[in-house]
């Protein structure tokens, strides 16, 4: 699909995309493992908690501070760090502090300002509420987990909104996530930006996204400059 000409609404995916939840499970990670003298690596932990929370979110839905509480002691399991399960709470009360990437905030000011724009998030109302002081912009519209009851991959948080604006004309939606994000966009058929922080490559004959970028600014440029 080609981006639309004349875009009318903007979504963006929240972790990964506009907040630096990887610097943040790090983080939490580090400090609660510290408390122990357990050496945590980096690229580890990483690497976990990607396997660990989407293994977690595949089972019956449960709000999204009991997927990362469920993911921290499976994770520390993994590690051999004898994290006592009573302790996992370290991870979804480090969310309010996972920080904004640097340049999200003056990207979001120029987008908010041009389109109508939402948020559609694995995450929960309240821990959303705590991420959104980092992000301080009016969106018009918010899709959350705990509102569809589902986690992406899963097309739900897409039909919901296309339900809200009444299709899916006018739409673009600006994700990280290959997996979370841009495949099922491609499914739904909504025309999708993939922000590529990393640098990754696809895979051979895996299907292209309709346009990709480095950051939010190259984003900008692509489609309010």
């Amino acid at each position: 699909m080609a981006l639309p000409k004349k875009i009318e609404w903007l979504t963006f995916d929240v972790y990964g995309t506009l907040i630096d939840w990887e610097k943040g499970v790090w983080e939490a990670f580090e400090k609660e493992a510290k408390r122990d003298d357990f050496p945590v690596d980096k690229d580890q932990v990483i690497t976990l908690f990607h396997e660990v929370s989407r293994e977690v979110e595949g089972g019956s839905y449960e709000l999204y501070a009991e997927v990362l509480r469920r993911t921290a002691v499976k994770m520390a399991e993994r590690l051999e760090w004898p994290l006592e399960p009573s302790r996992s709470n370290f991870l979804p009360n480090s969310v309010e502090r996972w920080p904004a990437f640097r340049e999200a905030n003056p990207q979001l000011r120029k987008f908010v300002k041009k389109f109508q724009t939402g948020l559609i998030s694995n995450i929960d109302d309240k821990l959303l509420g705590q991420t959104r002081r980092h992000i301080p912009h009016d969106f018009e519209l918010v899709v959350t987990a705990q509102q569809v009851r589902s986690y992406k991959p899963d097309p739900a948080h897409f039909k919901e909104f296309a339900r809200r604006i009444g299709g899916k004309k006018g739409w673009v939606h600006v994700a990280n996530s290959l997996h979370h994000d841009v495949e099922p966009c491609m499914k739904e058929k909504v025309p999708v930006v993939w922000v590529n922080r990393r640098g990754e490559e696809l895979e051979p004959g895996r299907k292209k996204p309709d346009a990709e970028v480095k950051n939010l600014a190259e984003a900008w440029e692509l489609l309010g400059g």
